[in-house]
């Protein structure tokens, strides 16, 4: 027999959310800039990938998902920990990021997630012009 016992999942499950909703918290994620992109990772094992939705509107991307397990007629339960049901988590974009352009791949229980960075917000040389003292040039602009 399994017996484990933890105190702060204990208190963890009076505070959840009516509707069986995930916590962020039950999702960890790791987010980092790689060159000229933003790339996000998102644990979420044992979710149907057709059940993960992923929407993009104004500077928020939005994830959503469904794990669902239950048990078999005759099963009897020993732990239920891993949380079921249905959730959802925001991340909020700058918009210096290309949201027409996100890219998703959910491989072996990771969700991630690629945003290149638009154009404009691209480090860019600006030259500097010779003609007289103090004019500078950005781009095909004149200072």
């Amino acid at each position: 027999m399994l017996l484990r016992f933890d105190p702060f999942r204990t208190l963890d499950r009076f505070t959840e959310p009516a509707g069986g909703l995930w916590r962020s918290s039950s999702m960890p994620m790791d987010a980092y800039r790689r060159g000229d992109e933003v790339v996000v990772h998102l644990d979420i094992p044992g979710v149907d990938p057709e059940s993960i939705d992923l929407t993009v509107e104004r500077n928020v991307l939005t994830v959503s998902a469904r794990r669902e397990w239950s048990p078999q007629e005759g099963d009897e339960v020993l732990v239920s920990e891993r949380p079921q049901g249905s959730f959802t988590r925001q991340l909020f974009l700058g918009e210096s990021l290309a949201l027409e352009d996100v890219h998703a791949e959910y491989e072996q229980g990771v969700l991630t997630i690629s945003v290149p960075v638009a154009e404009q917000a691209k480090p860019r040389r600006v030259e500097i012009g010779g003609g007289r003292p103090g004019s500078i040039e950005a781009g095909s602009q004149e200072g």
